[in-house]
């Protein structure tokens, strides 16, 4: 039909609209969450653009479902507010014929939030814990920042150096704290470059001394050197040890289940029921009524969004604290969401009202 053309084109608009918007806030929330973190040494900085687009890509599922609440509340609100809705109701077909429409803009959206949240989801996660584990267990030599002091990767050995603009795997004054089992040592040195001997690599000082002082002792033992070599850690390429439960794929969930496991896939299970119920609340809450304001349709409906939203992160802790059964919170809340949708929908398209509280008044004599 003509009207349900022009219905899916307006929601199409509008559905793009909302998430480009949507997306470019959570893109500069992103950044600036990223660029803090980089700044604390949880990230490489040259990683940043990266986990940013991989932090993007895991919020998706989310994205989505609230730029397609958005659209269609937005789109039918319009609708009612310009009277387009009294016309379709007029020509004896109820809110409920809608659905059909509707669910043929918005099936699409709900396989891609299926696919980012059981597919996508955990392997950008999978993405980013990799590129975190990768910058903890790079070696002693990529941690040097120039005029900067940095700490080895095991923590016993503390260095500073200015680097060469010439030569990137040469410095000068080399300053190195060095800890081991029962003696500290201070060694300086005017110039240090980096030589590669067999599996391992070495930081060979030039022109430099050495303080060295054992535990229980007050003795300083302080000699001076022409060339001494120091050997430094090397990058270490092992794989991660742990392996965090966003990031574990939905078939290895289900072949383990545990009380956090299923919270896990409680989540993601959530973020597709959820899109799918929202649509159906976002039908049965659309309207326009003069004498609350335009936005005030918007802000309720945005309410439930967020109470929805939010009980799905709290049934996520529930299931995994065991006071709730995975199947229990599904059925409660994804059920109840759909039942009370379903329930307010049948009484707006077959127009069912409250019975009166003051009773049929009395006719005058």
């Amino acid at each position: 039909m003509l009207f349900h053309s022009s219905l899916r084109k307006e929601l199409a608009r509008t559905f793009g609209a909302t998430l480009v918007v949507l997306v470019t806030v959570v893109m500069t929330m992103t950044l600036i969450r990223t660029l803090s973190e980089a700044t604390r040494g949880v990230f490489n900085p040259a990683d940043v653009l990266i986990i940013m687009g991989y932090t993007v890509l895991s919020d998706l599922p989310t994205i989505l479902s609230l730029s397609l609440f958005i659209a269609v509340v937005t789109v039918l609100t319009r609708m009612y507010r310009d009277s387009e809705m009294v016309i379709w109701l007029g020509s004896g077909r109820g809110l409920a014929s809608l659905l059909r429409p509707l669910l043929r803009f918005c099936w699409p959206i709900f396989v891609v939030i299926f696919v980012l949240a059981f597919v996508v989801l955990p392997w950008a996660f999978g993405r980013i814990e990799d590129l975190r584990d990768q910058y903890e267990k790079r070696g002693d030599i990529a941690r040097v920042e120039a005029g900067q002091f940095q700490e080895s990767a095991n923590g016993d050995r503390v260095f500073f150096i200015e680097r060469d603009e010439k030569d990137k795997l040469a410095g000068t004054h080399v300053f190195m704290v060095t800890r081991e089992p029962g003696k500290e040592t201070i060694t300086s040195a005017a110039r240090g470059t980096v030589q590669t001997l067999g599996n391992d690599q070495f930081l060979v000082l030039e022109n430099g001394q050495r303080l060295e002082k054992s535990e229980g002792s007050d003795a300083l033992s302080v000699s001076t050197f022409a060339r001494y070599g120091a050997r430094v850690g090397a990058d270490n390429t092992s794989a991660r040890s742990i392996v965090p439960l966003n990031t574990l794929p939905a078939i290895a969930l289900l072949q383990s289940p545990n009380p956090r496991n299923n919270a896990e896939l409680v989540w993601r299970s959530g973020l597709f029921l959820a899109a799918i119920n929202l649509v159906l609340i976002a039908l049965a809450a659309a309207g326009a009524n003069p004498r609350s304001g335009r936005t005030a349709n918007m802000a309720f409906a945005f309410l439930i969004f967020v109470v929805y939203f939010n009980l799905l992160v709290l049934g996520k802790n529930w299931v995994a604290t065991e006071h709730i059964s995975m199947g229990g919170f599904l059925i409660a809340l994804h059920g109840g969401a759909l039942a009370l949708a379903l329930l307010w929908l049948a009484a707006r398209h077959n127009q069912w009202a409250l019975p009166s509280l003051r009773g049929t008044p009395r006719p005058k004599p």
